[in-house]
């Protein structure tokens, strides 16, 4: 590489940092022989019998901090963070299409056009049937990891099959989320998850899903949240602000009266949970709320904004959704809004 720097250079420059008590760790890259590093091996251990003290690390932030190219720093209470939807072959038929059919900068398009619309983190997915999913997230990342206009933001790597979250995990820059983990399996592959993740230096969404099933219930969604919080901090070591509930936004006004409370339960148990774990955050899929209503959108929409609206004034901070269709609670049609009220929050 015509690397011109000697160990003799490299140590005074080390020496300038260790004097600055900047340093914690030194070492080298392009160029570094073995006499650079016994040079600056050299320059440590004289700093160290002259008394310059170590750089004292400060304690960890308790802010949630995700990055793209750029950090988006999402604190305990207060911000809200749209994740974009689209990017997921379950959800978009149309971008599903597009990977079937090769065409990635299309694809690309859909991505770039979810920022602009106003997500700040980018959810993918490639579970379908058809695809080999490994290979498409491995290409999608890596593609959209190229463009500065999507990089920028933190990706949420998306899937229920761990072999394409661990090859995504192995493409993506900065810290991304992954989505998910659950107890489904039991404790003993959700810590190996956990602790791959903590490797990885990724977020994570928990699930509240068990050895027993989905949660539906406040009591059952809370219960499986205390557990995991337990076992991902105690156990698997894991930041408790890196750590995003989806407590399962489900299906309401379907007609099934065992259906009635799914969203005043999720927030009732929003609110416990943020109230137990205030440096944990929440998250859910807003679109799942109105799957009875497919086709009808202005209704959907309607929906989304009374959910939100109650969910995120008792701590729900992240959702995934549809950044260019989010109605605001005061957009929301007077002739509809008592009756969704009383639909998602009674």
């Amino acid at each position: 590489g015509r690397y011109s720097q000697t160990p003799e250079e490299m140590a005074a420059i080390i020496g300038d940092f260790l004097e600055a008590g900047i340093v914690n760790i030194v070492g080298g890259c392009c160029g570094t022989t073995d006499a650079h590093i016994a040079a600056i091996a050299r320059r440590v251990e004289e700093a160290g019998r002259a008394g310059i003290p170590v750089r004292q690390p400060q304690p960890l932030p308790t802010t949630l901090t995700l990055a793209g190219l750029e950090p988006l720093h999402i604190p305990a209470t207060g911000a809200f963070t749209p994740v974009g939807e689209r990017c997921n072959v379950a959800g978009s038929r149309k971008f599903l299409r597009l990977i079937k059919e090769g065409a990635y900068d299309e694809a690309l398009a859909i991505a770039r056009k979810q920022i602009e619309d106003g997500a700040r983190v980018i959810d993918i997915n490639m579970d379908d049937g058809l695809l080999d999913a490994e290979h498409e997230m491995r290409h999608f990342v890596n593609l959209i990891s190229a463009d500065p206009d999507v990089c920028r933001v933190p990706f949420m790597i998306d899937s229920s099959k761990w072999a394409v979250v661990r090859a995504a995990l192995k493409c993506v820059q900065g810290k991304c989320v992954v989505n998910s983990i659950s107890l489904k399996e039991g404790e003993e592959a959700f810590l190996d998850h956990a602790r791959e993740l903590r490797r990885y230096g990724a977020a994570v969404v928990v699930m509240a899903f068990d050895e027993e099933g989905q949660a539906t219930t406040c009591e059952r969604r809370v219960t499986i949240c205390r557990r995991a919080y337990r076992l991902l901090t105690e156990v698997a070591g894991l930041p408790p602000q890196d750590i995003i509930f989806d407590p399962n936004v489900l299906a309401v006004c379907t007609g099934m009266a065992e259906h009635d409370g799914y969203a005043a339960d999720f927030i009732r148990a929003v609110s416990i949970l943020r109230s137990e774990m205030p440096l944990a955050h929440v998250s859910g899929g807003v679109s799942n709320l109105s799957f009875a209503f497919r086709g009808h959108n202005l209704i959907r929409e309607a929906m989304h904004a009374v959910f939100l609206h109650h969910a995120r004034a008792v701590g729900m901070d992240f959702a995934i959704v549809n950044a260019a269709t989010l109605m605001r609670y005061d957009e929301v049609p007077e002739v509809l809004r008592p009756a969704i009220d009383d639909g998602v929050a009674a």
